[in-house]
């Protein structure tokens, strides 16, 4: 284990180096939380299909459980479990629009990954930088339980657990755990916990933020010792479920998958979910008693239970719904927890957005009317009031909008016309559109996948490293 211990020393070096002007030390948060025999335990694998340019090099690093799909390059780094999902890279010849500027790529995009730790991490390209359109890359980076890093360039960072970046290019910042941030850029920034912010800068900005204590309840991280609270408990009780999906080399679907649909094969679901024409159920996804009407999706680590999703229901990485029904164009963002009880169901109307990082819980029935746009924490009809909005009103700020914790700058109909549009995208790409000739995506395209496994060595100075290897075609 040797080697391995000295790659972790050299990550968070480099990590720390990168963040000096913080006083910030990642190492408490990531060194001995996960036992050394565990590098050991777990079996990398990747996806081959022909949709995806498969072009693979691993150097000196350990991948406990990732699959790529698409392009990839990793190189002194640890993705423990981590989900690296590379099926929207962009492709030579490939025409990036930028404002006013059309890029052509030279290249097939790829993702490359350099001295980081990535603990159960997704990682899910889709970069938005004009900048490093044949690169997507991730550098000199930790991150904790649960985030995400989603088409986010990353260098010289750190990510709490359950943190989000998306769409946002971050050099030399510490996010905060459960923050989400989509922003564009990001430099040399430290956010609290807690800090769920969206900006286009000059045309809108959305700032809320976590009360601590009330956050502490549901997730607290404490240097030395592994995330607490209600979120990371719900995830890792399901945990043996996922090991003996893993550990089976083949399974049959329990449920009927129809011809338009896919489900992953390394997702849980059990024999009393439904699933309709062009549903997407992703890697790491848990279904128990749901139903997922037409065009719906579960992306990773998504989990569903006891809850009926309408159709064309978008729910993002890390999202969590229990006992909840949901109206058709519902969106659901990344890591949020709703949560309602088998006598108090949460209902939650057709094209309501529910913002990313939101927690709803609820023991009594609660309705969110159709069309509203939802974020922070609720537990109750008062708070509902306090968190949310019509997207009608909101179209109507022209300059500011302060309500509870949240404080809104710019054109509301801009920030409700933008996430329309990402969700028709997400819509769009999984294939939730299609028709049976046209509009094909992730749904039709993902149904039939090879996967391999790749083992590190397991025992010796080198146990838990995987040796180099280089995958082409």
């Amino acid at each position: 284990m040797k080697a391995l211990k000295d790659l972790l020393d050299r990550i968070v070096q480099r990590v720390n180096i990168n963040l000096r002007e913080f006083e910030y030390d990642v190492g408490p948060f990531v060194r001995d939380l996960i036992p050394w025999n565990q590098m050991v335990k777990f079996h990398a694998y990747y996806g081959i299909t022909p949709h995806h340019p498969l072009n693979f090099e691993f150097r000196h690093s350990n991948l406990a459980g990732s699959y790529f799909l698409g392009k990839c390059r990793t190189n002194n780094s640890i993705l423990y479990k981590s989900n690296v999902r590379g099926d929207e890279l962009k492709k030579k010849g490939d025409r990036f629009r930028f404002q006013d500027v059309e890029i052509r790529l030279l290249e097939d995009e790829g993702i490359e990954i350099v001295d980081s730790y990535l603990i159960k991490t997704l990682i899910h390209n889709c970069s938005h930088d004009p900048e490093t359109l044949e690169r997507f890359g991730i550098m000199n980076t930790v991150s904790a339980h649960y985030a995400n890093i989603h088409g986010s360039p990353t260098g010289g960072s750190f990510l709490g657990a359950f943190a989000t970046v998306d769409l946002t290019t971050m050099n030399d910042c510490v996010i905060g755990e459960y923050s989400y941030i989509q922003a564009e850029e990001i430099n040399h920034i430290k956010t609290d916990p807690g800090t769920v912010w969206v900006r286009n800068p000059g045309v809108f900005n959305f700032l809320y933020r976590y009360p601590q204590k009330k956050l502490a309840r549901y997730l607290s991280c404490v240097r030395g010792k592994r995330p607490q609270g209600i979120l990371m408990d719900f995830a890792e009780a399901r945990n043996e479920a996922f090991e003996k999906v893993f550990n089976l080399v083949d399974a049959e679907p329990s449920v009927v998958i129809p011809k338009t649909a896919s489900l992953d094969r390394f997702a849980v679901v059990d024999s009393k979910t439904q699933i309709g024409q062009n549903v997407v159920v992703a890697e790491r996804a848990f279904l128990e008693n749901a139903w997922l009407g037409k065009g719906s999706n579960a992306q990773e680590h998504c989990y569903i239970k006891n809850a009926r999703l309408k159709g064309n229901n978008v729910t993002a990485h890390g999202a969590k719904i229990i006992e909840a029904d949901l109206g058709k164009d519902v969106f659901v963002g990344f890591n949020s927890f709703l949560r309602g009880s088998p006598k108090g169901r949460l209902s939650i109307g057709k094209e309501s957005i529910i913002m990313p990082h939101t927690i709803i819980d609820t023991k009594k029935p609660l309705k969110i009317p159709a069309g509203y746009l939802v974020w922070g924490l609720i537990t109750n009809r008062a708070e509902l009031e306090a968190n949310s909005i019509s997207q009608k009103d909101l179209s109507k700020v022209k300059d500011k909008l302060s309500k509870g914790n949240l404080h809104f700058e710019g054109a509301g109909s801009k920030f409700v016309s933008a996430f329309r549009s990402r969700i028709l995208h997400i819509l769009e790409a999984n294939g939730a559109l299609y028709d049976g000739k046209k509009n094909e995506g992730h749904a039709q395209r993902n149904q039939n996948i090879s996967f391999n496994t790749i083992q590190p060595y397991p025992d010796g100075e080198l146990a838990g490293l995987y040796p180099s290897i280089l995958i082409q075609p």
